[in-house]
């Protein structure tokens, strides 16, 4: 089955560059040219989101925390394609939820790797951490990895797809001290570019979701960090 690319861009040119030529990959390219539209096309689930950030109106940081927000699309990956190049821009970027960050100019060759290469991330990373296990359960903290879902008991936990995906890989890993490199390969990929401060940042969100589970992930300082 194709897969669905929604591609988000104020600028007429590269949305249809970018159509073309995923086109030709063989992805069914939706397209949105600001916020508000890009939220609607949202709702036609598509399979991965490559995303402006600086567009009139709605710009591309609060369209991710809508998304983000949803649970029917909060797992849908979104590469961000922008002219802000410094790297605090690219911290909040991938620490409001993005799973990568491409600079402008545009690159075919680049964004169409990094497309399949983020789809492919998607579709094997939680299989390979935890091949044998569809539950996690410690004590009343329940972790489903097939529907990418948490609670506490009765409470819900909101945790965007790397989160999830980074606390999985630390229970798979338990009681190993997991570098933040040995992380980011795991669950961003080795082709990817994200600075090391990334996992920290999903560390620190995820901890206050656990709420009193938060010290089962231990901070070993100078190396990086062990579910315990």
């Amino acid at each position: 089955m194709k897969k669905n690319i929604l591609v988000v861009d104020d600028e007429k040119d590269i949305v249809d560059l970018l159509s073309y030529n995923l086109s030709k990959e063989g992805f069914v390219v939706i397209t949105a040219r600001n916020g508000k539209e890009a939220l609607e096309k949202v709702k036609q689930k598509p399979d991965l989101i490559i995303l402006d950030l600086m567009m009139p109106g709605m710009s591309g940081l609060q369209v991710i925390q809508e998304v983000k927000k949803d649970k029917a699309a909060s797992s849908i990956p979104i590469l961000i394609l922008t002219a802000k190049g410094t790297e605090t821009d690219e911290i909040v970027g991938l620490e409001v939820g993005a799973d990568d960050y491409i600079i402008k100019p545009v690159k075919i060759g680049k964004i169409v790797a990094r497309v399949h290469a983020t789809l492919r991330r998607q579709e094997n990373v939680i299989q390979k951490s935890l091949p044998h296990m569809d539950v996690i359960q410690i004590k009343d903290l329940e972790i489903n990895v097939s529907s990418y879902t948490a609670s506490i008991g009765k409470k819900k936990l909101v945790l965007p797809r790397k989160e999830f995906e980074t606390l999985v890989y630390l229970i798979r890993n338990k009681g190993r001290v997991l570098s933040r490199e040995s992380i980011l390969n795991a669950v961003w990929g080795e082709n990817v570019h994200v600075v090391d401060r990334t996992v920290d940042v999903h560390i620190r969100k995820i901890r206050e979701k656990l709420d009193s589970y938060a010290d089962l992930i231990e901070t070993v300082p100078g190396v990086g960090y062990r579910f315990k």
